[in-house]
């Protein structure tokens, strides 16, 4: 999509002769000066267009549409997609759609619900006045549009959902909704709806509004309604919901009851002690709300989605029907002719395959969450979980390419990029950024896409380039204090690392963010490789500084700093990951990741399995993805989990999210370390299979789906069978393909 579009942005009028905020900046640079009216957050406006069609015209219907910050299209009546994807002004998304099935000649109608939510955070791309609607009515054949947004449209502003003085939840991630449907207006997605009273929107050009537009390179989310697994009734008009699982989407029921009439609704992801719902959640979110009727036949529709697996419903009088009560479910489409499948006799197997899955299922949006409850942000470092597990679980590589792209556009504020993208919510973390190359190769090694990592490769360069300026005399990096140096997260699981990782952080020179950086160089030039670009190589260099500062010869392991004697775990992992440490040191690497295990947090537990990989571990990583001690996937499942948590406990982090994908390791680590399924060539044109399974793993059936075709292996205790599109392959449990 570009300038020669048609259609015009419209807009409610409340935001006519706004100027944009510009928001963008650096973390450590001030925010913008300029005050958003409060007035005109938490805004929601109703769109419509009614016209006539014949029979000649619905040949093949297609709709262009975006919105900021989002949209709720409704044709008929009829429910049909939500979206965009966020993205910044100058890299905007649309989303292209096939409505031919709910178009009818004679009178149709296009609805479209836009929210405005005004506030600064990592869920939406907002707070910076930008408002609107834009949609394109075409059909086959004809070079005239059948709609498009003009003047022609109607648009009012619903106060149903509440006002910008609302309360927020979350870090600011949504409003509570406290709905009064006495405010609704009844039957306006249909046709035949009076809205003459309604306002015409103000429109502009795309000449005048400053986006960029591009096709969204992913489909839209998949919404669908599942219903509770088990209901409870506490009293008369008192229910106790349980879905049975944690989902990401808002609940929703019909009800008939006197005007005025409320409703309290409180959704959690767990059961406090006395068996109701905490909707006061320990990952900061208050999911309490209050839902006022209209005295008509009224259904319950949120707006915005929540993380959830538990719904307490109160109200007075017996008007609930429990057979209307139901989740909206969403996420990235997922097919089961797709998904993959992993099904073992071994039931801790199986319990850490769901949770993990089912997190990267909640998870994967219209971009990749760290979290669907107290951020929904897209965090750079999580992905390189996130990612990697989702191509497995989906079997679709669309949406790991848009989210490499999406912070490749955003070095537009920094060429080291941002930890968040896309978004206004400004924050930058180092280790974070020196992993995009490693995902971008991931994303290659899956697809053989070279053309798109060939476009991508100046970005991967831009990163190298970006912390050169903190390298001293040796060659190691010192002072990054522009970006936040993480390590792990939370704080308390960095297992003692002998660092100020203030921020800004402190004085001098320290291991993980240099073996990061050394990590990232290498993969650079591992993709100039593929590419057959010539580089300089100054990697040996750097490992002779780099071992001459961290390494101690006298234990074989790595300190954390220069002036440090402390050797924590994550000081030796990714010297070990990156093939940094002396041979002779990688034994008592081992011995001591064996020894403290996972000391570390679930993000960091899968740079832990890798550099057991590396080494050659594999009875090891087998030992600790089914380990049973307090740090481990056998502890979420004890305290209850659907799908895997932020930290290895539920009390372990202060605010833990108990649906937090960047715990998914054990999906990649399991394929391709233990059962060792890889692809032996890029996009999978050849196939490997090196099964490292440990004495005594009981028989599993895997099923993926890659470029290739569907693959599957059955393990039946002594042979893997790897059955191909075309022919099956038997290897021994050690042997090789």
């Amino acid at each position: 999509m570009d300038t020669h579009w048609q259609a015009r942005w419209i807009r409610h009028p409340d935001f006519q002769g706004i100027t944009p905020i510009g928001m963008l900046h650096k973390e450590t640079e001030p925010r913008p000066e300029r005050l958003h009216p409060p007035e005109l957050k938490h805004h929601h406006t109703l769109f419509r267009k009614e016209m006539d069609l014949v029979a000649d015209q619905l040949g093949k219907v297609v709709l262009s549409i975006s919105a900021d910050d989002y949209y709720k299209l409704y044709i008929n009546g009829i429910f049909v997609a939500q979206g965009p994807a966020q993205g910044y002004p100058f890299h905007y998304h649309y989303n292209r759609l096939d409505v031919t099935s709910y178009l009818v000649p004679g009178r149709n109608a296009i609805a479209v619900h836009v929210y405005y939510q005004g506030l600064v955070n990592r869920a939406y791309n907002s707070g910076d006045l930008r408002q609107g609607l834009i949609a394109e009515l075409t059909t086959a054949g004809q070079t005239t549009p059948l709609a498009k947004t003009d003047e022609s449209w109607r648009c009012a502003r619903t106060m149903e959902y509440g006002t910008g003085d609302a309360a927020t939840t979350g870090y600011d991630t949504q409003y509570i909704e406290h709905i009064d449907s006495r405010l609704a207006f009844r039957g306006w997605r249909a046709a035949g709806f009076d809205d003459s009273g309604w306002m015409r929107p103000a429109a502009l050009g795309l000449e005048h509004t400053g986006y960029i537009l591009f096709e969204q390179p992913t489909p839209p989310v998949e919404v669908y309604r599942k219903k509770p697994a088990r209901v409870q009734r506490i009293g008369d008009n008192h229910y106790l919901l349980d879905f049975g699982e944690e989902i990401t989407g808002q609940f929703t029921m019909k009800v008939r009851g006197e005007a005025g009439t409320v409703i309290e609704v409180r959704c959690g992801e767990e059961l406090d002690d006395d068996g109701r719902v905490r909707y006061e959640m320990r990952c900061n979110c208050n999911y309490r709300e209050q839902w006022t009727l209209s005295g008509h036949e009224d259904e319950l529709e949120p707006f915005d989605y929540k993380a959830f697996r538990y719904v307490e419903i109160i109200g007075p009088g017996r008007i609930l029907d429990e057979r209307t009560f139901a989740a909206v479910v969403r996420h990235y489409p997922l097919s089961p002719r797709q998904s993959g499948i992993f099904r073992s006799e071994e039931w801790l197997l199986n319990g850490i395959w769901d949770i993990c899955c089912r997190a990267v299922q909640s998870c994967a949006q219209e971009s990749y969450v760290d979290c669907p409850s107290r951020e929904k942000g897209q965090y750079l470092g999580d992905n390189t979980i996130i990612g990697h597990a989702h191509l497995y679980v989906s079997g679709d590589s669309r949406l790991v390419r848009k989210a490499l792209r999406d912070f490749a556009v955003s070095t537009t504020i920094c060429p080291g990029m941002m930890a968040v993208a896309p978004g206004n919510f400004m924050q930058e973390i180092a280790d974070f950024s020196c992993l995009w190359p490693m995902q971008l190769l991931t994303y290659y090694r899956h697809t053989g896409d070279t053309a798109f990592l060939q476009e991508m490769l100046p970005f991967a360069d831009g990163i190298v380039d970006y912390f050169r300026k903190y390298q001293r005399a040796d060659g190691l990096l010192a002072d990054v204090k522009e970006k936040w140096n993480l390590v792990d997260w939370p704080e308390n699981l960095r297992d003692g690392y002998d660092f100020p990782l203030t921020r800004p952080v402190g004085e001098g020179c320290h291991n993980v963010i240099n073996a990061l950086y050394y990590g990232c160089v290498q993969t650079v030039q591992e993709i100039k490789d593929e590419l057959q670009v010539a580089y300089e190589d100054w990697l040996p260099a750097f490992k002779t500084a780099f071992l001459a500062t961290f390494y101690r010869p006298e234990s074989g392991l790595f300190a954390d700093a220069e002036n440090s004697a402390h050797c924590s775990l994550h000081a030796g992992v990714f010297p070990l990951l990156f093939g940094l440490a002396p041979e002779q040191a990688v034994p008592a690497l081992v011995a001591e990741i064996r020894r403290k295990r996972f000391s570390c947090g679930v993000y960091m537990a899968y740079f832990v399995l890798k550099a057991l990989a590396r080494a050659g571990e594999h009875a090891l990583i087998y030992e600790l993805i089914t380990g049973d001690d307090e740090h481990s996937w056998s502890q979420m499942l004890r305290e209850g989990a659907t799908s895997c948590f932020e930290a290895w406990g539920k009390e372990q982090k202060w605010n833990t999210s108990l649906c937090h994908a960047w715990g998914s390791a054990p999906i990649p680590v399991l394929i391709e370390d233990i059962i060792g399924l890889k692809p032996a060539r890029p996009g999978w044109e050849e196939i490997s299979l090196e099964p490292r399974l440990p004495p005594g793993m009981k028989p599993f059936h895997l099923r993926i789906v890659v470029p290739a075709g569907i693959l599957e292996v059955r393990y039946d205790g002594a042979e893997a069978e790897l059955i191909l599109p075309d022919q099956t392959v038997r290897r021994p449990a050690g042997g090789k393909l």
